[in-house]
Protein backbone atom coordinates (compact mmCIF):
# COMPACT_ATOMS: atom_id res chain seq x y z
CA UNK A 1 0.00 0.00 0.00
CA UNK A 2 1.31 3.42 -0.95
CA UNK A 3 1.05 6.55 1.17
CA UNK A 4 1.06 9.95 -0.48
CA UNK A 5 1.63 13.41 0.98
CA UNK A 6 1.34 16.59 -1.10
CA UNK A 7 3.01 19.92 -0.43
CA UNK A 8 3.70 23.17 -2.24
CA UNK A 9 0.28 24.73 -2.68
CA UNK A 10 -0.39 28.39 -2.11
CA UNK A 11 -1.51 31.69 -3.57
CA UNK A 12 -0.05 32.86 -6.87
CA UNK A 13 -0.89 35.63 -9.32
CA UNK A 14 -2.14 34.84 -12.82
CA UNK A 15 0.79 34.06 -15.08
CA UNK A 16 2.86 32.86 -12.16
CA UNK A 17 4.36 29.47 -11.37
CA UNK A 18 4.07 26.95 -8.58
CA UNK A 19 5.53 23.51 -7.97
CA UNK A 20 3.62 20.81 -6.13
CA UNK A 21 5.37 17.83 -4.63
CA UNK A 22 4.05 14.38 -3.77
CA UNK A 23 6.08 12.27 -1.35
CA UNK A 24 5.53 8.59 -2.06
CA UNK A 25 6.15 5.97 0.64
CA UNK A 26 5.15 2.40 1.41
CA UNK A 27 5.44 -0.48 -1.06
CA UNK A 28 7.42 1.42 -3.69
CA UNK A 29 10.04 -1.20 -4.59
CA UNK A 30 8.03 -2.90 -7.32
CA UNK A 31 7.56 0.26 -9.35
CA UNK A 32 4.33 -1.15 -10.75
CA UNK A 33 2.19 1.91 -10.32
CA UNK A 34 1.45 5.29 -11.81
CA UNK A 35 1.16 8.61 -10.02
CA UNK A 36 -1.58 11.00 -11.06
CA UNK A 37 -2.42 14.60 -10.28
CA UNK A 38 -6.08 15.56 -9.93
CA UNK A 39 -7.82 18.87 -9.33
CA UNK A 40 -11.09 19.44 -7.53
CA UNK A 41 -12.70 22.86 -7.83
CA UNK A 42 -15.26 24.34 -5.42
CA UNK A 43 -18.69 22.85 -5.88
CA UNK A 44 -17.41 19.62 -7.40
CA UNK A 45 -18.05 16.26 -5.83
CA UNK A 46 -15.14 13.89 -5.24
CA UNK A 47 -16.25 11.81 -8.24
CA UNK A 48 -15.81 14.89 -10.44
CA UNK A 49 -12.14 15.37 -9.69
CA UNK A 50 -10.35 16.18 -12.91
CA UNK A 51 -7.37 14.06 -13.89
CA UNK A 52 -4.65 16.41 -15.13
CA UNK A 53 -1.48 14.40 -15.48
CA UNK A 54 0.01 10.95 -15.01
CA UNK A 55 3.49 9.43 -14.80
CA UNK A 56 4.28 5.74 -15.14
CA UNK A 57 6.95 4.35 -12.84
CA UNK A 58 7.32 1.36 -15.18
CA UNK A 59 8.57 3.25 -18.23
CA UNK A 60 8.44 6.96 -17.40
CA UNK A 61 5.76 7.80 -19.92
CA UNK A 62 3.45 10.68 -19.13
CA UNK A 63 -0.01 11.99 -19.91
CA UNK A 64 -1.34 15.55 -19.82
CA UNK A 65 -4.88 16.78 -20.16
CA UNK A 66 -5.18 19.25 -23.04
CA UNK A 67 -6.02 22.14 -20.72
CA UNK A 68 -2.61 21.90 -19.00
CA UNK A 69 -0.45 20.57 -21.82
CA UNK A 70 2.51 22.87 -22.41
CA UNK A 71 2.03 24.58 -19.03
CA UNK A 72 2.36 21.73 -16.52
CA UNK A 73 5.22 19.24 -16.25
CA UNK A 74 5.19 16.06 -14.19
CA UNK A 75 8.48 14.55 -13.10
CA UNK A 76 10.00 12.21 -10.55
CA UNK A 77 12.97 12.42 -8.22
CA UNK A 78 14.12 8.86 -7.54
CA UNK A 79 16.48 9.86 -4.75
CA UNK A 80 13.74 11.62 -2.80
CA UNK A 81 10.91 9.32 -3.95
CA UNK A 82 8.79 12.28 -4.93
CA UNK A 83 6.71 13.23 -7.93
CA UNK A 84 6.45 16.91 -8.77
CA UNK A 85 4.02 18.93 -10.82
CA UNK A 86 5.61 22.11 -12.16
CA UNK A 87 2.83 24.54 -13.07
CA UNK A 88 3.60 27.57 -15.24
CA UNK A 89 1.45 30.29 -16.78
CA UNK A 90 -1.20 29.71 -14.16
CA UNK A 91 -4.74 30.92 -14.77
CA UNK A 92 -7.56 31.68 -12.33
CA UNK A 93 -9.35 28.58 -13.59
CA UNK A 94 -6.45 26.49 -12.29
CA UNK A 95 -7.64 27.27 -8.76
CA UNK A 96 -8.62 24.22 -6.75
CA UNK A 97 -7.44 21.51 -4.41
CA UNK A 98 -4.76 19.39 -6.03
CA UNK A 99 -4.43 15.74 -5.14
CA UNK A 100 -1.77 13.25 -6.02
CA UNK A 101 -2.98 9.70 -6.40
CA UNK A 102 -1.64 6.24 -7.12
CA UNK A 103 -3.00 3.52 -9.36
CA UNK A 104 -1.61 -0.01 -9.12
CA UNK A 105 -1.12 -0.40 -12.85
CA UNK A 106 1.85 -0.29 -15.20
CA UNK A 107 0.95 2.48 -17.58
CA UNK A 108 -1.01 5.70 -17.76
CA UNK A 109 -4.35 5.49 -19.53
CA UNK A 110 -4.43 7.13 -22.95
CA UNK A 111 -7.69 8.73 -21.83
CA UNK A 112 -6.17 10.25 -18.72
CA UNK A 113 -6.55 9.56 -15.00
CA UNK A 114 -10.00 8.64 -13.73
CA UNK A 115 -11.13 9.05 -10.13
CA UNK A 116 -12.66 5.59 -9.92
CA UNK A 117 -9.36 3.95 -10.92
CA UNK A 118 -7.38 5.42 -8.04
CA UNK A 119 -6.11 3.11 -5.30
CA UNK A 120 -4.58 5.65 -2.95
CA UNK A 121 -5.02 9.41 -2.44
CA UNK A 122 -3.04 12.13 -0.79
CA UNK A 123 -4.74 14.66 1.47
CA UNK A 124 -4.73 17.47 -1.09
CA UNK A 125 -3.14 20.91 -1.26
CA UNK A 126 -4.90 24.19 -2.10
CA UNK A 127 -3.80 26.22 -5.11
CA UNK A 128 -5.31 29.67 -5.56
CA UNK A 129 -4.58 31.75 -8.66
CA UNK A 130 -5.72 35.29 -8.08
CA UNK A 131 -4.53 38.86 -8.31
Amino acid sequence: QLQLVESGGGLVEPGGSLTLSCAVSGSTSSGDYVIDWFRQVPGQEREEREGLSCLSFRDGTTYYKDSVKGRFTISRDNAKNTVSLQMNSLKPEDTGVYYCAAEYTFYCSMYGPAEFEVDAWGQGTQVTVSS
